[in-house]
């Protein structure tokens, strides 16, 4: 390479420091959202940096850095198929600040120090598209403050104050923002929508989904995400009737069961119910539309409506962290079934499960009451060798049939597709459905904690005079199941995660306390919607109903307030910084004048030493040494900062007696 494609650093333009730990304190956490491949790039330039800096490396010029500039966009394009999006923009945004670390120019390098600090500040932005919790809040607040910080000493061509003193200015600033975000963030009027998101955000997460296959549900048990936290306002449900809705299931192709398209509308399903039961749900991103509730939902929460089959429906996609208000019916009955409704709930395929449907004509033929068919079932999971398991055989051919009859052994969904199945060819109209089962309290009891280990399907059957009626295969086989979770019914627990296995470890006991902390933060920040703004506003100053324009009124007032406030304290701040030695030394006259002794208005710090020997010759040596030092350091050419703390030491600690 010819040596003018290679340049130098600046001289004054120094990774180490702040500039530095702030740069790898905003790109060090994206480690776990772009390629590993990008991650070496960042860590190989941090590295080719350093080195031009300690032993003089060359580094490549616009031509060589634009090169790498193509070829990383290309690799970026190739990984993700576009540029754009939140993860193709993240990983471009990561992989410019990587070479950017290169182009600290002899010329300009105070710039580029600058425009990387900038960048600093977008990097914490863009992690805030992943991660809102309070963990990351914090790492933002901490990188801020490292950006800021190194900002002040880069702007200072590499110099500037004492890290002490960067510290000083750094928390000043942080102090004055903080109480104009908390208005902005508590009056400003809020819009339904995640606090920081992109459209596609959640296209990736998991949960249960909108069909189910065998391992489906077994999957999501191995994990131990949350999945939505429930808070009892009245009576708390026995660990039997903790069962929360989800998507309602009734197509089946003879491998998959999946929902049909119902239209959310504002009945309910049921003709009569018992006692509602009220909770607030505080639901996790899962870009579905579907909310849960416990069987049946009684009430409606905002832009959601309820279908036939007694499912919660939102008009969009849930991308963010959802709070809702919600009642349950625990005892209920449904209305009469339309014929288009029994036809759906009776339909097989022709060629699917043939031995389970000709057992179900058997009960049909033998059983004239469809709720003997139904107990039949049952007493055939109970007699029958069969096994709950999270790992069981595959089933090739025909995942209904091998089942029951070769490999006895599954998990909830084998146990709630089968029985469907049989009960559909003995005439008895059965839907599966899919959600959670239980939950498990936090260590205070205020709340329930509802994982994604604890997702569960069962069994509906319609029966005359009772209407849908939940029906529970898996409590025939496991009912530990049904009472103590997942981990206490299946012979291998160890293949669970942690806490899905309601352990008593240390370590669990201590992530459940942390668990306490997000949920407060995303009950009070990440689910702060209109709804909780207005309930907040209506506990603090009565104000339940208030619209938009009340809001900018209360915005508009807050922020004169707390700007008048500001500007109060930075007056005094001002005065009080303009002259510390001044300040001191009138501490000091404060004193003095206690005692009989105020010093006159035309009368100078050696003038006023000479008066007090005369006056209180027991003072002299004490108030001669602070007035002769006052006198250098305030006339002097270059006052002495040590010279100045020994004075204020001296000031401390002198008290005149009377």
């Amino acid at each position: 390479m010819r040596p003018e494609a290679w340049t130098r650093p600046a001289p004054g333009a120094r990774l180490y420091g702040l500039p530095g730990l702030a740069l790898l304190c905003a790109m060090a956490p994206h480690v776990t959202v772009v390629p590993l491949w990008l991650a070496a790039v960042f860590i190989a330039t941090g590295l080719w940096r350093l080195g031009a800096e300690a032993r003089d490396w060359a580094l490549p010029n616009r031509w060589l850095l634009a090169a790498a500039t193509v070829a990383l966009c290309g690799a970026i394009g190739w990984q993700y198929r576009t540029l754009f999006g939140r993860e193709a923009g993240v990983a471009l945004l990561y992989a410019m600040t990587s070479l950017k670390l290169l182009e600290w120019r002899v010329h300009g390098g105070q710039r580029d120090a600058l425009v990387l600090m900038l960048l600093g500040y977008l990097l914490v932005m863009a992690r805030m598209l992943y991660d809102q919790g309070p963990v990351t809040a914090l790492w933002a607040l901490a990188s801020v403050a490292l950006t800021l910080a190194a900002q002040v000493r880069v702007a200072s061509d590499g110099g500037g104050p004492p890290v002490a003193a960067v510290a000083r200015l750094v928390g000043g600033l942080l102090a004055r923002a903080v109480p104009l975000a908390l208005v902005l963030f508590v009056l400003f009027p809020r819009v339904p929508g995640p606090l920081w998101s992109l459209p596609q955000d959640a296209a990736a997460r998991t949960g249960v989904g909108e069909d189910m296959s065998p391992g489906t549900i077994a999957e999501l048990s191995r994990s131990d995400a949350v999945a939505f936290r429930v808070r009892f306002t009245g009576g708390l449900p026995a660990a039997d009737r903790r069962y929360w809705r989800g998507p309602v299931l009734d197509r089946y192709d003879g491998r998959t069961w999946r929902m049909s398209e119902e239209l959310p509308g504002e009945h309910f399903p049921q003709t009569e119910a018992s006692q509602a039961l009220s909770y607030v749900v505080t639901l996790e991103p899962s870009g579905r539309r579907w909310l849960y509730a416990l069987d049946l939902p009684d009430s409606l929460p905002a832009q959601t409506g309820v279908t036939a089959s007694g499912m919660l429906m939102r008009r969009s996609a849930v991308t963010e962290v959802v709070r809702y208000e919600q009642r349950s019916v625990l005892e209920y009955r449904t209305g009469p079934l339309a014929s288009w409704e029994r036809s759906r709930a009776l339909r097989l395929p022709s060629t699917a499960a043939p031995r389970a449907q000709a057992l179900g004509r058997e009960w049909r033929t033998r059983f004239a009451d469809p709720a003997e068919r139904v107990q039949a079932a049952l007493t055939m999971f109970r007699r029958e060798p069969f096994r709950y398991t999270l790992s069981p055989p595959l089933t090739p051919t025909d995942a209904v049939d091998e089942f029951l009859f070769d490999t006895r052994a599954g998990f909830c969904e084998h146990y709630a597709g089968a029985f469907v199945a049989l009960m559909r060819a003995a005439e008895v109209p059965a839907r599966v459905v899919t959600g959670y089962l239980g939950g498990e309290p936090s260590p205070g009891g205020d709340y329930f904690i509802v994982r994604q280990s604890d997702a569960h399907a069962w069994a509906e059957v319609w029966l005359e005079g009772r209407g849908w009626t939940r029906i529970d295969p898996t409590a025939a086989i496991a009912p530990e199941r049904v009472e103590r979770g997942t981990a206490s019914a299946i012979p291998d627990p160890d293949s669970l995660s942690l806490l899905s296995r309601r352990g008593e470890s240390w370590v669990a006991i201590a992530l459940l306390k942390l668990d306490a902390l997000e949920y407060a933060w995303n009950e009070w920040v990440l689910a702060y919607g209109p709804e909780r703004q207005r309930e907040l506003l209506g506990w603090l100053l009565g104000w339940r109903d208030i619209d938009w324009r009340g809001l900018i009124l209360l915005l508009v007032s807050a922020l004169a307030i707390v700007g008048l406030a500001l500007a109060l304290l930075n007056r005094r701040s001002r005065r009080q910084g303009r002259d510390p030695l001044g300040r001191s030394y009138a501490r000091f006259c404060a004193r003095l004048a206690a005692i009989g002794l105020a010093r006159q208005a035309s009368e100078g710090p050696l003038s006023y030493r000479a008066r007090i020997a005369r006056l209180r010759p027991d003072l002299a040596d004490a108030t001669g040494q602070i007035l002769v030092r006052y006198a250098e350091l305030r006339f002097g050419e270059h006052p002495d900062p040590q010279r100045l703390r020994e004075l204020n030491a001296q000031l401390r600690r002198f008290r005149p007696r009377a």
